[in-house]
């Protein structure tokens, strides 16, 4: 699991492989964050991690979860900001709106850095 990279499943055989595999495992987010100023060409870059322990997943629950959420376009085979959360133990990070896509906190301090008021 440490250097396996997980996509969007597409597929429920997928999905219930990517759900089993992170079954009663620690699994690292990241996602990267650009902002750039095109007038002047200075840009800020960061990789924003995010870590979530599964608990014990048995296939009948991962079945059901799949069948009730559908996360088959989510990387790994979750929405955490649905049921997906049911499937944790615990979550760990310093911007949770990195696991659903865009670091929503960090990118705000990218652009105050650029001078934007917010809010």
């Amino acid at each position: 699991l440490m250097d396996t990279i997980y996509g969007k499943p597409i597929h429920h055989s997928v999905a219930i492989q990517q759900l089993q595999e992170s079954s009663n495992h620690r699994v690292s987010f990241l996602t990267g964050l650009c902002v750039m100023d095109s007038s002047t060409g200075k840009y800020l870059l960061d990789l924003i991690p995010y870590h979530v322990d599964f608990r014990e997943l048995s296939l009948p629950e991962i079945e059901r979860y799949l069948k009730t959420e559908k996360p088959y376009n989510c990387a790994g085979s979750f929405k955490s900001e649905g049921l997906g959360v049911t499937l944790f133990k615990r979550m760990e990070g310093e911007d949770p709106t990195a696991l659903i896509g865009l670091p929503l906190i960090r990118l705000c301090e990218m652009l105050r850095q650029f001078g934007f008021k917010l809010p």
